[in-house]
């Protein structure tokens, strides 16, 4: 039985674990393109400074941690300067007829799900946790996806994201989706 909660700092070794299994560079071709990835790799330092701005929500069968969704305020611009170009992205985009920086939203900084655990809707349930938990500070998430990617922009289309600008840069092609709270 899984449960969602914010993370605690003991967390933090665990969820560096998750990632480093599913990173890009870590995983094979047909697994990048059949169960997805993750892009960024953090330090423990980096993800203690993010937590204690925000705690990422985490799914736990138990006590083990087997998904993660990192929660990335705009202040995290300073503390991860790799996401600098998708922030500078985000000052240029428009939302509703006005610029993305007028709206009270934050980054999600990474989802992630074990997977052996693929497949249960945890990817759902993380979102639902972020949207429970943040809500009543923001008034929607944003998050920047590789356009090859697949399996991840179907899934956040599933939960409610829509595109909202699509950029290139050196390392790719990258859909910044938003989900409205309101």
């Amino acid at each position: 039985m899984t449960n969602i909660s914010l993370s605690t700092e003991k967390e933090i070794p665990a969820i560096l674990s998750l990632q480093r299994k599913n990173l890009i560079k870590n995983i094979s071709d047909e697994e990048r393109q059949s169960q997805g990835f993750v892009t960024l790799q953090h330090s423990p330092e980096v993800l203690l400074q993010m937590h204690r701005l925000a705690p990422a929500v985490v799914a736990k069968d138990d006590d083990t941690v087997v998904g993660y969704a990192l929660t990335m305020l705009r202040e995290c611009r300073q503390i991860v300067p790799d996401l600098e170009p998708m922030f500078s992205v985000l000052d240029k985009v428009q939302w509703n007829g006005s610029p993305l920086n007028g709206h009270r939203f934050y980054v999600m900084g990474q989802i992630c799900i074990d997977k052996e655990y693929r497949g249960r809707g945890l990817f759902d349930q993380l979102y639902h946790g972020h949207r429970q938990y943040y809500q009543p500070s923001f008034d929607c998430i944003v998050t920047e996806i590789a356009t090859r990617n697949l399996r991840s922009l179907r899934a956040h289309e599933r939960v409610g994201f829509t595109t909202i600008h699509v950029h290139q840069d050196e390392l790719d092609e990258w859909n910044v989706v938003l989900w409205n709270w309101h």
